[in-house]
């Protein structure tokens, strides 16, 4: 006997519009559950994840930090996977947009000017497109899998910052810790409503952005390809549509905005180059990508929910003692039920009988 998924001849759309919400209080099930398998107060631990966050101003502020590189990254992954393109590897393109565009203030030190951060806006989608371009090379010219390539560079990236913090770019003054020169002011993205709040324009950026996406897969050409060649590479050829183009146009585009979250992050909240730029914006925009149906404004709502995690998780560390990798369970419980609900709605399961059992049985 075994257990196979059968497809549905006419799947729910309440049911399919409906979905992340369900997940999300599966989620939330499952975290109370957890919580007091802990002993923890469930009641408690959920509002200091999910409540308590929203109370105060300086926290609306983290949020938009934080809610900025999740929109950033998932509305451009989301673009390669409605494409059929598995780009998994957005935490290393968001570490080489860190890096490129953080290589003007830091080793063109003191150079002040209007230019200086436009231009590190720039090198930073460089630095992640390129970075991109890596796996989109090896799919187009070898054939070779991008979820694995792109995720094992991110390994590469990580180390390659850790190298560069602790040697040539470390900070003359800064008395041996591993960091890069802090930058110029004229290198810094400006806070959004007030000098008083953390709050910069790379959530601006975010929204910008991901309407520009929606847009574009709603009334252009491109957007058509995109969902075309993603339904069917078959049917795109029919149509005319190059694969490897798109292969090559979603990795890039992907790669470039992951950049532009990476210097973004380092711009506007840290304001120079550390062995660690990211709590995992790469892989929890996966989540994002996901949760917002792979549609970039549902991807806007996905992306405060998330960063609504990473608040809460520092808020339940400090008030209940609890781990930092609650956090993260959290939001690999958001995915699996994501990815389940998703599962069966579009498909039933199924109990096969083998041939031989039946035949057994019957005699």
């Amino acid at each position: 006997m075994r257990i196979e998924l059968e497809k549905r001849p006419n799947p729910s759309k309440l049911y399919a519009a409906l979905s992340p919400f369900i997940a999300l209080l599966l989620t939330l099930t499952c975290g109370a559950i957890l919580f007091a398998a802990l002993g923890k107060d469930p009641i408690e631990a959920l509002y200091l994840f999910f409540i308590d966050p929203l109370r105060e101003v300086w926290s609306l502020h983290e949020l938009a930090i934080k809610a900025g590189p999740l929109i950033l990254i998932g509305a451009g992954l989301s673009i390669c996977y409605r494409a059929g393109n598995w780009n998994i590897g957005a935490e290393g393109q968001f570490i080489f947009g860190g890096i490129f565009g953080s290589f003007l203030p830091v080793v063109f030190h003191g150079w002040s000017s209007p230019l200086l951060l436009p231009l590190m806006l720039i090198f930073g989608m460089v630095g992640g497109a390129l970075y991109a371009a890596i796996p989109a090379l090896l799919k187009t010219r070898f054939n070779t899998n991008e979820i694995l390539t792109s995720l094992m560079l991110v390994y590469i990236a990580q180390l390659f910052l850790d190298w560069l913090v602790r040697g040539p770019w470390r900070n003359p003054e800064g008395q041996n810790f591993p960091e890069t020169r802090l930058f110029d002011a004229s290198g810094v993205l400006p806070p959004i409503w007030d000098a008083s709040g953390r709050a910069h324009w790379g959530f601006v950026f975010a929204i910008v952005i991901a309407i520009a996406l929606w847009f574009m897969m709603e009334f252009t050409l491109r957007g058509y390809q995109v969902k075309v060649l993603g339904q069917s590479a078959r049917a795109g050829r029919f149509a005319g549509f190059s694969a490897s183009g798109m292969v090559w146009f979603t990795m890039l585009l992907s790669g470039a905005l992951a950049g532009l979250a990476g210097i973004a992050e380092v711009s506007g909240a840290i304001g120079q180059l550390r062995p660690s730029i990211s709590p995992g914006y790469g892989f929890t925009a996966i989540i994002v990508a996901f949760l917002g149906r792979l549609n970039p404004l549902g991807i806007i709502v996905a992306g405060l929910v998330l960063a609504l995690t990473y608040l809460g998780g520092e808020a339940a560390q400090m008030t209940l003692g609890l781990s930092d990798k609650v956090t993260r369970l959290f939001q690999g419980l958001l995915l699996f039920f994501v990815l389940s609900c998703d599962t069966l709605i579009a498909y039933r399961i199924k109990l096969v009988v083998s041939r031989a059992i039946a035949k057994t049985g019957g005699a």
